[in-house]
Order: structure tokens, then sequence, then C-alpha cells
């Protein structure tokens, strides 16, 4: 089947975590980390988090809470009321929260794709405001269409998201290739409507799976270039 349209996750896809500003707030209860030891323990966290979404919205109240344990589990730090208070207060890091970085290649990965003549959707699971953190963060101009479960009322793996993407981009989602970050949200999801995934796995975190893996959003663009000219 043809590729004709590309759908993203935006969350550790499109836009990264502040790494930098939670490493801060770890350190203002006396455990000195770095941000890129934080991000790698992150990116083991999601790994451990994924399971939990056979029966959980990401979206939940309790999902952050557990997010962070795993993650601080990660820097060899216990949990407790002095964590419970680090993860009330990252929660709610204004204006958008933690999620509030560009990921630094993505505007040329965009681009690229959009010169190859592809349609690009957002797919993302958020509470409302994944438009306005992509204006902010100047990605919104390459989007054809940005797509939040909180506006259109149906959150991934539900397969009712993606089939609104494909509607909104005039495609079929058997054209359609979708980049997440979450095997149980993001690939499944995306199959159960017809769409092809990827999977992004920076660090190499993932157990074996049965669909394509990407260390980046450069590497996840040429498995699409190539499935494109397949």
């Amino acid at each position: 089947m043809t590729v004709r349209a590309v759908f993203v996750d935006a969350g550790n896809t499109i836009v990264g975590l502040d790494y930098t500003l939670i490493a801060e707030r770890i350190g203002a209860e006396g455990h000195a980390v770095s941000a890129t030891a934080v991000r790698v323990a992150e990116e083991r966290a999601r790994v451990r988090l994924d399971r939990h979404f056979a029966d959980r919205s990401t979206e939940g109240p309790d999902v952050f809470q557990l997010y962070f344990r795993y993650l601080l589990e990660g820097l060899d730090i216990p949990w407790g009321e002095e964590a419970e208070r680090m993860a009330g207060d990252l929660r709610t890091t204004e204006p958008f929260g933690l999620w509030s970085v560009a990921i630094p290649e993505a505007p040329a990965v965009l681009e690229g794709l959009r010169r190859q003549g592809l349609r690009l959707a957002v797919v993302s699971n958020s509470n409302g405001t994944v438009a306005e953190i992509l204006h902010a963060v100047g990605l919104a101009p390459y989007f054809d269409a940005i797509l939040d479960s909180a506006v259109v009322g149906f959150e991934k793996p539900d397969p009712r998201i993606f089939r609104h993407a494909a509607a909104a981009l005039g495609v079929r989602a058997e054209e359609a290739v979708h980049v997440g970050d979450l095997y149980s949200v993001d690939v499944l999801g995306a199959r159960s409507a017809g769409c092809r995934a990827i999977l992004l796995d920076p660090s190499g975190a993932w157990p074996p799976t049965d669909c394509p893996k990407a260390a980046d959003l450069a590497a996840a663009a040429r498995l699409i270039e190539a499935m494109a000219s397949g």
C-alpha cells in the first residue's frame, strides 16, 4: 500500500520533556542528578509504564505519579512523601507541563517528509493543549491536522482517533504510518485502525517487538521513506 501520510505522537516524539527542569527539581530535594541521567531513566520508565495501559487511560490522574516513580527508581531515589511532592509539583508545571521542548531534529525531519509529498498529522493523547504547545514551540505549521484526544473525544489506542486523522488528511488509514513512543498505545492503536507503525526506542530499552523501531525521528523518517519507495 502506498504511503501518503504520516501521523506522529506529540510527547516524546516531536516534543520532549524538559529534563533540565526535572533534574533541578530533584536536586532541590538533595539528590544531585544530571539532565542526561534523568533522560535515560525516563526512557526506561516509559517502557515499564506501557504495560499498564491495557486497562487505563494515559491521561488518568495516577499515571504521571507512576511514571515519575519509575523514573526515580531508575535514579536509585526511593519513593515517599518527598517524591510525591516532587511529582505533584512537576505535573502542574506551567504553562504547558513538562512536555515543552521541541525535539531538535523535528523541524528538518518534518520538512523533509513534506517535501516527499506526504501529508502530516499529530495524533496525541492529551488534555486539550497540544495545538497550543505546538504553536508555542514552532512546530504547528508543519502539520495539516492536529488531533488531541481531549478535543476529538477518544484517545489512543482507540482506532477511531487514527481514522479521524486519516479522514482529516483525505487518505485511507492503510496509507498512513504512525510514529510514537508507546507500544500498547501507539503501535497497537495504529494497527487496529489499519495503519502501519514505528516505535521510537532512543535508548534501546524496548524488548524485541513485532514492529519496526527507530532510535530517533530522523531514523523513523528513513524507515518511512523506505516504506514509501518499497
